[in-house]
């Protein structure tokens, strides 16, 4: 056995050696790259170990207060609390503006996988009508996919419940407390308060142009048109926070910290909102505009634009359906007609140019011309009518006021330098704005040499266009031709001849009560002028108006009216007749003749000072001068009744004052 073996052993020896010689083992050169290797992991062991303490020395200590801030803003969510808007009331406290908090359903479209169809299934839940719809369409529009918008606002507790049940069926849709904005009366008195409106890129501008970015996070709405615009940063407020704590879904565990917000100040009108809604009544359905101004400050008692809107129409945002009715009305009941309807203003402009014939000496109060009727430019045949067939016989400037005259005033306006006019008219705030503090107001028009050549100096008019002729002037002398007044701007100057020759810029805001002091800031009245002239000249144009509504264009409306008025009515045309017969009856409603009235009263002690606009009214005595004798019964003597009814024309075939 023991042969086998090594025989065995000695035959795989042989068989072995036939193919590799032994190899002979070298313990040095293994053991030195031993060592090698072993330096090797241990450099890289180092190594490994070292930047793990570098990172985590780093992280733990140099980066500690960044890290320590990240997840702390990982557990705890900044939730900005939006500041209730101040509240807006007459100048006897009665609320025309304000705040309250209600329910909204809201959804995030970018985090809405099929928005149509979720629409449907949450209109299985909550009512959502197809008006809801068609804003929400518009406001996507407007707004950014990450923004939550309005489905339905204004949820009732039993809508919230029930959606609260099925919340986790529709990520991306939540309920959310948010301040409406109410505005108690409507349409009354909407274009002096405004409205409030979703936040646009406009507007995000603007914010950022009062670096106030920040004090907007969670306000959606912000002032767009009126005191709402205007005193925007007053009525805003202040933005509180709400650190919360939340759990890894982002579910909040608790409160934390909690700044409250400042709510708005409040602002406090000049507005009566019972003479706005007095005047307002009286329009009935007529468009027009009416300014009610306090002589002695320049408060602003009513503002009327007619028709007016509903501000509340806007606080959620409008649905495409009123926004279309709205914009589309011939009647035009967004335009701000007190500060952006410029009008011709007819004979009202005559006490102004006998003012400014007494001051230059054109005229006399005691210099009489002979009105046949019409009057002629010298070498011409075209005839510049009076409103009275056969004329007005010898008349001299307080029967030309009083009966207004327009022979008289034709005769003035061409022997009176046009620029000499606009410069003294410009003293009542004619041609340019009265800073009145709502944004929007229009300069009109005070034409003169210059102001013409400017006007029609572009391609496309000839050379001659750019001249000022005489027939210009005559026209001007009835406040016809290129004049173009904005009721505030007569109403001012109306106010300036009450009050003796000295105006204050008009204002709608009275006073503003700081909320978190409780002070009250007045609105401090600003002089806006005085007139150049003397006290008598002055004297005989106010007893002028006076003989106005005692004996004159005005008197029927004010008989048996328990106070002494003083006033001037005005109708403009809106085109030429070319010497043919006015007859309103023949003519397309919305081309007749604007009617118009300013006015003041009590003429010995005035309070009170109108300008007053119906527009295509016809005439002046017959459609404004009813509505500012309503306005005056309410003031002065608190009757809300109605007054008088219109009175007719003389002769309605006639263009009469």
């Amino acid at each position: 056995m023991f042969g086998r073996l090594f025989g065995g052993m000695r035959d795989s020896g042989e068989r072995r050696g036939e193919f590799d010689a032994p190899e002979l083992r070298n313990p040095e050169r293994e053991q030195a790259r031993f060592r090698r290797r072993l330096v090797l992991a241990a450099v890289a062991m180092v190594a490994g170990f070292g930047g793990l303490f570098a990172r985590f020395y780093y992280l733990q200590v140099i980066e500690h207060a960044h890290f320590e801030t990240l997840a702390e803003t990982n557990r705890i969510a900044i939730v900005p609390i939006a500041p209730n808007r101040g509240v807006i009331t007459d100048r006897n406290g009665v609320v025309l503006a304000q705040s309250y908090s209600g329910y909204t359903l809201e959804i995030t479209p970018s985090k809405v996988p099929d928005l149509e169809a979720t629409i449907d299934a949450v209109a299985k839940i909550v009512d959502i009508e197809p008006r809801d719809r068609k804003r929400f369409r518009k406001l996507l529009e407007e707004s950014k996919d990450f923004e939550s918008i309005p489905i339905r606002t204004r949820l009732t507790d039993e809508e919230v419940a029930r959606f609260a049940v099925n919340r986790y069926r529709f990520p991306g849709v939540e309920i959310k407390a948010r301040l409406f904005r109410q505005y108690p009366f409507g349409a009354l008195a909407s274009h002096a308060i405004g409205y409030i409106g979703r936040i646009n890129d406009r507007d995000v501008q603007r914010i950022a142009a009062w670096d106030e970015t920040a004090d907007y996070k969670g306000t959606d709405t912000i002032g767009k048109a009126g005191v709402e615009l205007s005193y925007e940063r007053e009525l805003h407020g202040t933005t509180g926070v709400e650190e919360v704590e939340v759990d890894a879904n982002g579910r909040p565990v608790r409160t934390l910290k909690r700044t409250p917000p400042i709510a708005g100040d409040d602002l406090r009108l000049s507005i009566d909102i019972g003479l706005q809604q007095v005047a307002e009544e009286a329009f009935g359905d007529r468009r027009g505009a009416l300014v009610a101004i306090d002589p002695r400050n320049g408060d602003v008692l009513a503002f009327v634009s007619k028709p007016g809107y509903d501000p509340n129409l806007f606080v959620d945002g409008i649905d495409p359906v009123n926004w279309q009715e709205l914009n589309d009305s011939p009647d035009k009941p967004l335009l701000d007609r007190p500060l952006r309807g410029a009008y011709p203003p007819g004979s009202t402009i005559k006490p102004y140019l006998a003012l400014a014939a007494l001051k230059s000496g054109k005229r006399t109060p005691q210099q009489t011309i002979f009105d046949p009727g019409y009057f002629q430019i010298p070498g011409q045949s075209h005839k510049f009518r009076d409103d009275k067939p056969g004329g007005h016989g010898v008349v001299d400037m307080y029967k030309a006021i009083v009966e207004s005259c327009d022979t008289y005033f034709y005769m003035l306006g061409a022997d009176t330098d046009i620029d000499d006019t606009a410069r003294f008219l410009s003293q009542f705030g004619f041609g340019r704005k009265t800073g009145i503090d709502i944004e929007g107001e229009l300069t009109g028009v005070l034409p003169s040499r210059e102001w013409k050549r400017q006007r029609f100096s572009g391609k496309g008019y000839p050379s001659d266009a750019r001249k000022w002729y005489l027939g210009d002037s005559v026209s001007a002398g009835i406040g016809q031709g290129y004049n173009a007044f904005t009721p505030i701007q007569l109403a001012h100057a109306i106010a300036m001849i009450a009050d003796n020759g000295v105006g204050y810029t008009p204002h709608l805001v009275k006073s503003v009560r700081d909320t978190r002091t409780g002070e009250v800031t007045l609105i401090a009245s600003q002089p806006s002028g005085r007139i150049d002239v003397s006290p008598q000249q002055l004297a005989f144009v106010q007893n002028a108006l006076v003989g106005v509504a005692k004996e004159g264009t005005s008197a029927a409306v004010f008989k048996d009216a328990k106070y002494v008025s003083a006033g001037k009515t005005g109708t403009a045309q809106l085109f030429s007749l070319k010497g043919e017969k006015y007859s309103e009856h023949h003519v397309d409603e919305r081309l007749r003749d604007h009617a118009w009235y300013e006015a003041y009263a009590p003429a010995d002690h005035p309070v009170i000072a109108v300008a007053v606009l119906v527009e295509n009214g016809g005439f002046g005595a017959a459609a404004a001068a009813p509505i500012a004798r309503k306005v005056f019964d309410h003031y002065l003597l608190g009757e809300s009744a109605p007054g008088p009814a219109p009175v007719s024309a003389p002769n309605s075939d006639d263009r009469s004052d």
